[in-house]
């Protein structure tokens, strides 16, 4: 019995570990001030000629690369001062500022070489800081020089998304300074995938002859390297006959070995770009409800005879998205609600290979309870993404319009200047679009024109006949919407800001269109568009969708005759939007 409470006893009064977060937290501090009052300092570090006294004790700590320097036989370690190769004295700097105080200070312009000096200096967290912040700014004017980088340094996380990019992008970067500065060997690394997002192989070989002859001497010679990654099999005999006739094939010294290359090009598949479609997306009626096979989202082009309907669960997109848009560089976004909290949204991102919506990794986005939002708009614009969210607060009824960005260099929304309306105003109605260098915002009574620039508004002349607004897009420098009874499409000429009727609107049963869902216009192969999903009165069945497409030429519209898949389409909040559509991608 003893023996068990002795046991007992010693479990009880086991040693245990503890932390003492502020002296861990204040340590720095006073090892910061150390260093810039000068004191205790026994060791001066020499680079590019910039001498700075540091503590031996300090360095060894934070670097395995001077641990050893300073604790073993080397000859630094009797040494008073000690000379750095292959630094910069700026950025050593800025390392030395890490170590002393474990801030850094990260820019786009200084992050290789920082990431290079922390390479060096086995730094690991300002190597991963530095990763992560080259690939959260990979874009398209950037992802050719941090291609580069990566490749040489092989940071995979970079090189993956500079891949990516470059894929995706590939005829506009074709055509940048950066891309005629590629070894040969990242050339061939880059035209030999199926990712590239173009729609004719010749758009590959424009891209390889400029590389060539950015340097023709010194690259002439790596032609029949280069061409077997080619897909000449895809080429039209015209422009096969075209390639072998071209003076660099012509009159290279190897020209018999490049003409057995293109003869004998393999049976390659086809590039992601070949297999698009510009397609507009119809989402069902209640992504909450959804049932495997029974609902799903329409993708469409009519005047194309394409119709592909694909189901998700309610897993895929949580609840009913509240706003889509589809950017410039072809990202598909919605903003979802995210149960059990649906004041909180978040982001998902259309995966078009693979078929399915996933998170794009953007922080959610939550309101303050007192207020009350009652519209979503989702907007990009120049690679910026903007969400506009009018609504009112509870007790004063005054509405309001709050707009954020999301900064893809600091990972977070950020707050734009906000509007205010009289009660009178209905938020719920209002729309957002892009147009040219500006985006707007409109409603019946107001309209206001945002400069992101300057992040301030203007007031412009608002439509005042269209008191129900629900669906608005832009084509040139004009912007076209019209309202829930289908009534009247108005037309916003952004240059001179006036409104006008858009004329030859299609004649149809005014009982119909007042049992009719929400139109909505869309903008599909540089034409606009109009969609329609009717109601039986007596039956509240769905009648035949319309659509209909404007001929500006003859101001006429021309029903489509569409036969789309029967469901249950959302109209809550009319948004049809286009995009290119890897169409293996929704029917593996």
């Amino acid at each position: 019995m003893a023996a068990v409470e002795r046991r007992r006893h010693a479990s009880a009064v086991r040693p245990r570990s503890y932390q003492d977060e502020s002296y861990q937290h204040g340590f720095l501090g006073p090892v910061g001030d150390l260093q810039k009052a000068g004191v205790l300092q026994d060791v001066v570090l020499e680079v590019e000629g910039r001498r700075v006294p540091c503590h031996r004790l300090v360095l060894s700590a934070a670097s395995p690369y001077f641990r050893p320097m300073f604790t073993s036989d080397m000859a630094e370690s009797r040494q008073k001062t000690v000379v750095l190769q292959g630094l910069d004295a700026d950025l050593f700097g800025e390392i030395l500022s890490y170590i002393y105080s474990g801030n850094l200070h990260v820019s786009l312009d200084k992050v290789q070489p920082l990431y290079q000096a922390a390479d060096l200096l086995q730094l690991d967290y300002v190597r991963d800081t530095c990763s992560s912040y080259m690939a959260m700014n990979v874009e398209r004017s950037t992802c050719v020089d941090l291609y580069k980088f990566a490749d040489v340094f092989y940071v995979e996380s970079v090189l993956k998304r500079c891949l990516q990019c470059i894929y995706r992008h590939f005829k506009k970067v074709a055509l940048s300074d950066e891309f005629c500065s590629l070894s040969v060997n990242q050339l061939t690394e880059i035209i030999s995938h199926d990712e590239l997002d173009v729609k004719k192989e010749t758009t590959v070989w424009e891209a390889v002859v400029r590389w060539v002859q950015h340097s023709r001497e010194d690259r002439l010679h790596h032609l029949p390297s280069i061409l077997p990654h080619i897909r000449f099999n895809l080429l039209t005999p015209y422009n096969m006959v075209a390639i072998l006739d071209h003076p660099l094939v012509r009159e290279d010294p190897g020209r018999s070995a490049i003409r057995n290359v293109v003869k004998e090009a393999f049976n390659e598949k086809k590039r992601v770009g070949m297999d698009t479609l510009e397609m507009a997306m119809i989402f069902p009626e209640d992504n909450a409800e959804f049932k495997p096979g029974d609902h799903g989202m329409l993708f469409m082009n009519p005047q194309k005879g394409k119709y592909i309907k694909c189901s998700y669960s309610k897993e895929d997109l949580l609840l009913a998205p509240t706003t889509i848009t589809v950017t410039s560089d072809n990202d598909i976004y919605i903003l979802a609600r995210e149960e059990p909290d649906f004041s909180q949204l978040t982001v998902l991102e259309f995966n078009n290979a693979d078929n399915v919506w996933q998170s794009a990794g953007l922080p959610s986005v939550r309101w303050p309870d007192n207020i009350v939002i009652e519209n979503h708009r989702l907007v990009e614009f120049y690679g910026v993404l903007y969400l506009f969210s009018a609504g009112r607060t509870p007790y004063t009824e005054s509405m309001f319009l709050q707009m954020k960005k999301y900064n893809w260099h600091k990972d977070e929304w950020q707050e734009c200047s906000q509007l205010r309306f009289d009660r009178e105003e209905r938020t719920s109605e209002s729309l957002a679009v892009s147009c040219g260098p500006q985006l707007y915002f409109i409603m019946n009574t107001y309209m206001f024109r945002y400069d992101p620039s300057e992040d301030c508004w203007c007031k412009l002349t608002p439509p005042k006949v269209i008191p129900e607004a629900c669906t608005a897009v832009s084509m040139g420098t004009e912007i076209f919407c019209t309202d829930r009874e289908f009534s009247k499409t108005m037309v916003y000429d952004t240059v001179s800001d006036r409104w006008k009727e858009l004329q030859g609107w299609p004649t149809l049963d005014p009982g119909m269109l007042a049992s009719s869902t929400a139109p909505s216009l869309f903008v599909l192969d540089n034409q606009l568009h109009v969609w329609l999903q009717p109601y039986v009165v007596a039956t509240d069945e769905l009648e035949d969708h319309l659509i209909f497409v404007y001929d500006r030429s003859t101001d006429a519209w021309k029903d489509l005759k569409v036969n789309l898949p029967y469901n249950h389409y959302s109209q809550g909040e009319p948004m049809t939007p286009v995009a290119r559509i890897y169409l293996p991608g929704l029917t593996s």
